[in-house]
């Protein structure tokens, strides 16, 4: 967020390396250090002797009960349903990055407002400081493409750019662009042998761009041959993959973006630093990948880069207000996005994609999410604009050529991500206010395309766990996990299941098999129940005697069956019929006056067979 802004105030042609470094020295919890550190980096270029067109200025923006908020502390964004920061000059948006409670458009807009007005005032104090701080700016050589290289590269191939620019497919569309720039470096090196490969790729890229834009303004006529408006082609496809707890693929024109999403019990969230304040988990997380083979290119695999961890974000926040509550869906939830086809817009085809993995894995979520990107294109006198165009769905070269990519994300009812790149030092709000009206539009296609693939919420995947949830008094919570974690390591490893306890005495119990989450619950439960006469319980038997067994009934309740009670015939020795570690069902026939428990087997066994014998001649 520090560095999108910054990049498009440096002088075109600036190529030296400029390093901004912020280090968080104290944080007091409660205050997110990130608008500070980009306000500071402003501050310090402003007083730098490095050319920069700044100063720039950044807030964040809540809304609670309806009242937008400035640099809400931790505790305040816990209550607020828009979470927004804005990066602008004295007039002009330059960044925005966020999320939202599926927040009205228009109350979006109003955010955007509210927050250039407390933008102009820190513009102004950093203003102020260069005035009494400020060094006299440098002088720097900038690397610009000499005109003698720009005419011979639109002579070679300036009556052709455009119909190898506008080669419907992307791959093809390469290859005609790559041989008109071989034929351009050739012709360059024939008459400048001195020009640098920077150079001549240089001009070639202003050929392209300049052939770009006055195709988008004068013919509005795009890569593709979409209208301007026009999205690319939309489809999409649930249960992809037969193993997983949910996974669907989304593709948009040559976008495809195929996630799998993961259910886990509610302890297995991600813990995280709260160095600066905030919640120190996250229970829903969403991991982006871009492999090399999506763009046709080799390349080395290892961790996610910054653009990865970006786009991941950006998808995470979008899909994160949708995501039921842990009250109302008691699992730790991951999707990771596996982009096998790219040509823009990746990190949109994830959330919608993403969207729809949970849908099949089960995640009653409240509305699916759609995103949708939007490009700008601009024409300027001198420094002042001249002309602009919007589009709707961008592709690769028109984010590459273009001067702005736009990505807003959100449901029927409103706005739920956004971010803003620019290459631009600045726009006015009016442009951003007309690319929401169009993104909104085109989103409600978006989510069409989904409900076509996916309309609702599919039962629970039967490969997740399921889950059980058990309340008991928070005192008994000491004697359920038992000594040194004793009690409760036994319960999971004799039933199968993984067993969660919070605070307030909620037990959550996840298990595959059904037969492992009954088990489990009846462990649990009869930690704290009260033995009945004429029950049945299952349960461990804990030791043997010469005159019977004694099993584990639930918690220190232990149940005696007497050696005549273990069969119905006679039995001689205890360990012929159960030994130590055995499980067995027993029907409790008494308790006396000194609370010793007595059980049968033979009788649990009895009703047993009366039942199945009843069960099967029954009318």
């Amino acid at each position: 967020m520090t560095d999108r802004p910054l990049r498009p105030l440096f002088p075109k042609g600036y190529y030296y390396d400029t390093q901004v470094v912020a280090i968080l020295l104290s944080a007091d919890g409660e205050n997110d250090p990130d608008i500070c550190a980009m306000n500071g980096a402003s501050a310090a270029l402003c007083v730098s002797d490095i050319p920069f067109a700044g100063p720039v200025g950044a807030v964040r923006i809540g809304r609670i009960n309806g009242e937008f908020i400035i640099n809400p502390t931790q505790s305040q964004r816990l209550d607020s349903d828009l979470d927004l920061v804005y990066v602008g000059n004295k007039t002009d948006v330059i960044m925005i990055e966020g999320a939202a409670n599926e927040l009205p458009e228009a109350e979006f807009v109003k955010a955007l407002h509210f927050a250039q007005g407390e933008v102009t005032k820190i513009v102004a104090a950093q203003e102020e400081l260069t005035k009494l701080a400020g060094k006299p700016k440098r002088e720097v050589p900038l690397m610009l493409v000499k005109d003698e290289l720009l005419e011979i590269a639109y002579a070679v191939a300036g009556d052709r750019i455009e119909g190898a620019l506008y080669t419907p497919s992307k791959v093809a569309r390469g290859k005609a662009v790559g041989a008109l720039k071989d034929e351009v470096a050739e012709a360059i090196k024939a008459k400048f042998p001195e020009a640098t490969a920077f150079e001549v790729s240089q001009a070639f890229d202003y050929l392209q761009k300049k052939a770009f834009r006055i195709s988008i303004l004068d013919k509005q006529s795009r890569c593709d041959g979409r209208g301007i408006d026009q999205l690319r082609p939309l489809s999409g496809e649930a249960s992809v993959l037969p193993r997983t707890h949910g996974s669907a693929s989304f593709t948009r024109g040559e976008t495809m973006a195929l996630s799998i999403a993961t259910l886990a019990p509610a302890d297995e969230a991600q813990e995280m630093d709260t160095y600066a304040g905030g919640p120190d988990s996250k229970r829903f997380i969403l991991h982006y990948n871009f492999p090399p083979f999506s763009v046709g290119e080799t390349g080395r695999f290892g961790g996610q880069n910054r653009r990865e961890i970006g786009h991941g974000a950006l998808a995470e926040r979008s899909i994160e207000p949708v995501i039921p509550d842990k009250a109302t869906f008691p699992y730790a939830i991951r999707v990771s996005s596996e982009v096998m086809e790219s040509n823009g817009s990746t990190s949109m085809a994830s959330v919608c994609s993403g969207v729809m993995a949970l849908l099949d894995a089960g995640v009653p979520i409240k509305r699916p999410v759609g995103g949708i990107s939007v490009g700008l294109v601009t024409e300027f006198d001198g420094d002042n604009m001249k002309r602009y165009l919007t589009m709707l769905d961008i592709i690769g070269s028109e984010d590459h050529f273009g001067d702005m990519d736009f990505k807003l994300c959100g449901t029927t009812e409103g706005v739920t991500g956004y971010q803003l790149d620019l290459k631009l030092p600045g726009i006015p709000l009016s442009i951003l206010e007309e690319a929401i009206v169009k993104a909104k539009a085109g989103r409600t296609q978006v989510l069409s395309a989904m409900a076509s693939a996916i309309a609702e919420v599919k039962p629970l995947s039967p490969y997740a766990p399921r889950i059980e949830i058990i309340k008991i008094n928070p005192d008994k919570i000491g004697e359920l996990i038992g000594p040194a974690g004793k009690n409760i390591k036994a319960i999971q490893a004799e039933s199968g299941a993984e067993i969660s306890i919070e605070d307030d005495g909620t037990v959550f119990i996840y298990a595959s098999r059904k037969e492992s989450l009954e088990r489990a619950v009846e462990m649990v439960s009869g930690q704290f129940q009260e033995i009945e006469v004429g029950k049945l319980y299952t349960g461990r038997v804990v030791s043997t005697t010469n005159f019977g067994a004694f099993m584990n009934l639930g918690g220190k309740k232990d149940g005696l069956i007497h050696i005549s009670e273990l069969a119905d015939f006679r039995v001689n020795k205890t360990e012929d019929v159960v030994k130590t570690g055995d499980i067995v069902t027993a029907k409790c026939i008494g308790i006396d006056d000194k609370g010793r428990i007595k059980m049968s087997r033979k009788a649990a066994m009895k009703e047993k067979d009366a039942a199945a014998a009843g069960g099967e001649g029954a009318p």
